[in-house]
């Protein structure tokens, strides 16, 4: 089956190429967001392909991977035709929340696929066919030695994007373990929360590095309060890190008992990231449980199946 998608969201696509299909990846001169072809900073395989616009009429796509509204329009355009489509959301939704409709509420033949339950119930999706498949994750493997007595963040844009991602909460975790914040556009983020560079660290790593690096702290912090669901929270937990999160949107369920700490309470919180740091052991134990909960739920091969059964419904 040869499919095309665009190169949306790099760490959600390393997980669907993995399957036994050609990808097929727009890619234009500027490699501006319709065409930024092949991963730059992600391990993709040889089956993943770059084609430019003009030639897409040729490549005999089978099925299209929508992943934003106005792909539904470019894809006929450059195709010219309209093979089988299923619309993928990635995102929880924003703006008039429960009551915000969906791009696709309501166009025909067109199924729309969450990445978690949560977000199935909270957009407004009208008569259009919805299912869930939740999230599969590339197994980075065990990696956890929890050497350094630090927390580890993953979030993008934490400047930008402030409360949505927690920013504002960075500073009491930051009392309670010096925080190393990975992700894009994290630099001069010390200076922007008030606190001593010592106790926030900012880097930006290719995912090959990002979870060496994670791995060698302590614990993982997840600050967000709305958000679909972190790959980063599901790649803390295949390290091996004990986690700790806020109780919104899907983390509870990704989060058993035992598997790390979960709270609205940021001082239960807080307490939680400084038990951990002290207690290296209680650590460990934590972080197996959360790596056996994230193997169980979030494995790749549940993941590629779940894809495979829906795309094969759809090019039937």
């Amino acid at each position: 089956m040869r499919i095309l998608i665009w190169h949306v969201h790099g760490s959600w696509t390393t997980a669907f190429v993995q399957g036994p299909h050609t990808y097929v990846v727009p890619v234009i001169p500027d490699r501006g967001p319709d065409g930024l072809g092949r991963a730059r900073t992600f391990d993709w395989p040889d089956n993943v392909i770059e084609l430019p616009p003009e030639r897409l009429p040729d490549a005999d796509i089978d099925v299209v991977i929508l992943q934003r509204p106005h792909e539904y329009a470019l894809a006929e355009q450059w195709l010219g035709r309209r093979p089988p489509m299923v619309y993928l959301e990635h995102n929880a939704p924003d703006g008039d929340v429960p009551a915000t409709r969906h791009p696709v509420a309501d166009l025909p033949g067109v199924p729309l696929v969450h990445v978690t339950h949560f977000n199935r119930l909270m957009w407004d999706a009208g008569s259009a066919e919805t299912t869930v498949i939740e999230h599969g994750i590339v197994d980075p493997g065990p990696l956890w030695t929890g050497e350094m007595p630090h927390a580890a963040v993953v979030v993008n844009e934490p400047k930008r994007r402030g409360r949505t991602t927690g920013t504002d909460l960075l500073p009491a975790f930051a009392d309670a373990a010096p925080l190393d914040v990975f992700g894009m556009r994290t630099e001069g983020l010390a200076d922007h929360l008030g606190l001593a560079a010592g106790r926030c660290r900012s880097h930006e790593l290719a995912q090959r590095d990002l979870h060496l690096a994670m791995a060698r702290r302590r614990v993982y912090v997840h600050p967000i309060r709305w958000t679909s669901l972190g790959l980063s929270l599901l790649e803390a937990m295949h390290l091996g890190m004990p986690v700790v999160a806020l109780a919104t949107t899907e983390v509870t369920e990704a989060v058993p008992t035992g598997a790390g700490v979960v709270s609205n309470r940021i001082d239960l919180l807080t307490d939680a990231v400084r038990n951990f740091v002290a207690d290296p052991l209680h650590a460990r134990l934590v972080g197996e449980g959360a790596r056996t909960a994230a193997l169980a739920r979030y494995g790749l091969s549940r993941f590629l199946d779940d894809w495979e059964r829906l795309l094969k419904e759809v090019t039937r």
